[in-house]
């Protein structure tokens, strides 16, 4: 019997054909998965714990997953200096729902910020430690200057065109930071900047807004008033200089996201609504003082407020007034992004997969 030529021209070996048979039916090596970079933020505020994991695709940063909880960090804070057990378990647990989500998302690269409320805490430290053994989550307590170069990062690209001074706030459970700003297409100047130690819980636990009745409300609102723009003094001293002149105002915060939806009467909070909206400064006022005015069942029933913010939105609203007077502008810009879109953008570009620019967020 004639043998069958191997390609070569050479007669096979013996044994040759079984091994090529074993060779066919030997199992292939599986094809390595190639996936997307992607990024995530956490933004740990004295109030909410809130997780966004973003891919970059087309020049933009795309959002594939989010995560918002409110935990009450601060919860008593103002009062013991010290961060309850309590919170610290609400806490670690939102954000072991966030580590799961990294997991299972395969992110790439992540930062974890904590503000107000850990830096202020003579156990933040503590608090940062337990996260880190529990969730693998590692906390970066940063300070307030670099949260509020995150915020501006994060939201400045809805700030209205023009070539008037402009100002971002971010208003925040612990804190809130003010920072006047000079805008381009492709960059951000922070020009002069202040952080108070106020914010939605902090003003709330300073001072109380009694239940009892209207005139107490009113007193206590004033009261929030003036404690606020007392802290802001200093940087209205500063910033006197433009007066007269066309102001721009944006804020990034869970107070005016809450406020213009509100505005918008919108039966459920949604945020391709208001990310991006601009609100007369007078409807702001408005609704401020006819918040601060109504009891906390009444603030519960209205829609987007519910009985999680029924507490706190009237310190928010007294914070935003102050910011007002400081800051006449005529209309009041509103975003749905800041520290944790300024951390994306910040991971993006060190991992030189796209140039920030001014493009919008998808989601």
């Amino acid at each position: 019997m004639r043998q069958m030529a191997a390609p070569s021209g050479r007669p096979p070996r013996p044994g040759s054909a079984a091994k090529g048979r074993n060779k066919a039916n030997a199992p292939r090596r599986p094809i390595p998965i190639v996936r997307p970079r992607s990024y995530a933020a956490i933004d740990l505020g004295t109030n909410n714990c809130r997780l966004l994991i973003a891919r970059p695709q087309d020049g933009e940063l795309v959002v594939i997953d989010a995560f918002s909880r409110i935990v009450r960090l601060g919860e008593g804070l103002h009062n013991s200096g010290r961060i309850s057990e309590a919170a610290m378990d609400r806490t670690v647990a939102a954000l072991a729902i966030c580590a799961d989500k990294l997991r299972r998302r395969h992110v790439s690269l992540s930062r974890a910020v904590a503000t107000e409320a850990c830096r202020r805490a003579s156990n933040g430290a503590e608090l940062a430690e337990r996260v880190r053994r529990e969730t693998g989550i590692v906390l970066d307590i940063i300070s307030a200057a670099e949260e509020a170069r995150l915020a501006v990062l994060g939201c400045h690209n809805l700030m209205e065109p023009g070539d008037g001074p402009a100002l971002i706030f971010d208003i925040g459970g612990g804190s809130t930071e003010l920072m006047r700003v000079e805008v381009s297409d492709h960059d951000v100047q922070i020009r002069d900047w202040i952080s108070v130690p106020w914010g939605v819980v902090s003003l709330t636990e300073h001072a109380p807004l009694p239940d009892d009745s209207m005139e107490g409300r009113r007193a206590a609102y004033a009261h929030m008033r003036d404690v606020t723009r007392q802290a802001f003094a200093a940087f209205a001293d500063r910033a006197g200089a433009f007066a007269g002149q066309p102001l721009r105002l944006l804020g990034t915060s869970g107070t005016v996201t809450t406020l213009a939806s509100v505005f918008l009467n919108l039966p459920r909070y949604d945020r391709r609504a208001v990310d991006g909206l601009v609100v007369p400064s007078d409807a702001m006022r408005a609704i401020s003082r006819r918040l601060a005015e109504a009891s906390i069942a009444d603030r519960a029933e209205i829609a987007c407020i519910g009985r999680e913010r029924a507490d706190l939105v009237v310190a928010g609203c007294a914070i935003l007034e102050s910011i007002i007077d400081l800051w006449p502008a005529a209309r009041v810009g509103v975003a749905d992004r800041g520290i944790r879109e300024g951390i994306l953008r910040t991971l993006a570009m060190q991992g030189r997969d796209i140039p920030v620019t001014r493009r919008e967020y998808r989601k």
